[in-house]
């Protein structure tokens, strides 16, 4: 049938889903068991929304289903994907992956704490870092006692390594 004779109210909206965090391609989904456990929770609330939906209009009801199927389809590629990163086995004096590090801010005098984490995880606001970010690139296979520079447009910025944990 040509689109022509099909009445715009009868078409079906295509559900618009942000994209989850950035993740190169080719890039492995690092991860820690903290953040598949979130990856994991976060499919629990979708699949338990999608299964209570309360709504008296079947439209509405199939648009919100689709928009939690588009929803799931991006996130269960992430957990399918996901590399499980062991802390224990990582080198404890150097920084890699799931590392917790304390750093100096060598201007200020100011201490801020990070860990490296999946892209999934990441949160400044919790003090968690993307691996892929500029300055987890610039901390790793470095060690306590170390500067690092992070390259910034105006001013760079000198950071002092003063602890790392695995915790």
């Amino acid at each position: 049938m040509s689109r022509g004779f099909v009445k715009e109210s009868d078409q079906e909206e295509i559900p618009i889903v942000p994209p989850r965090a950035y993740l190169p391609e080719g890039t492995t989904n690092y991860v820690t068991r903290e953040g598949l456990d979130e990856l994991l929770a976060e499919r629990e609330e979708l699949i338990n929304e999608k299964e209570n939906l309360n709504k008296a209009d079947e439209n509405e009801k199939r648009i919100v289903q689709n928009h939690i199927n588009a929803k799931l389809y991006l996130l269960n590629h992430r957990i399918d994907t996901a590399i499980i990163v062991n802390l224990d086995e990582q080198p404890q004096d150097e920084i890699r992956f799931g590392a917790r590090v304390t750093l100096k801010m060598e201007e200020t005098g100011r201490i801020k704490t990070f860990q490296i984490v999946g892209v999934d995880e990441a949160d400044v606001s919790k003090g968690k870092i993307s691996f892929i970010s500029p300055l987890a690139n610039a901390l790793t296979n470095k060690k306590e006692g170390d500067k690092v520079v992070l390259k910034r447009d105006k001013k760079d910025i000198v950071y002092e390594i003063i602890s790392i944990a695995y915790t």
